[in-house]
């Protein structure tokens, strides 16, 4: 008889973390990041001081409405964080909070 371990036990197996899902999605649709990019540029270009990462998410909802099954509302500040680590001169436009979680 296989000897069962805690980690097969059922409720027990850890659950995949937002972090974890939202990696998992942005590797599935790259498009979605090259996407905000093109949005955030877009408002800068018409003279936008600050950019809402919800009002992104929606805009890309309006603009591709069957392609963006699974675009969570969980994912705006990983995406938000992301985009200032790969454009650090947007600091002052995206505002992010400090992670309660890791």
């Amino acid at each position: 008889m296989p000897a069962i371990t805690q980690d097969r036990l059922p409720g027990l197996c850890p659950s995949p973390t937002i972090t974890d899902r939202f990696r998992a999605f942005d590797a599935q649709h790259p498009w979605i990041y090259r996407a905000l990019e093109q949005l955030v540029e877009e408002r800068l270009g018409a003279g936008a001081k600050k950019v809402g990462m919800k009002a992104l998410f929606e805009a890309l909802r309006w603009r591709h409405p069957h392609k963006v099954r699974g675009l969570n509302n969980d994912y705006t500040a990983l995406y938000a964080r992301r985009l200032l680590a790969e454009h650090p001169q947007w600091a002052s436009v995206i505002e992010i909070r400090r992670r309660r979680s890791p």
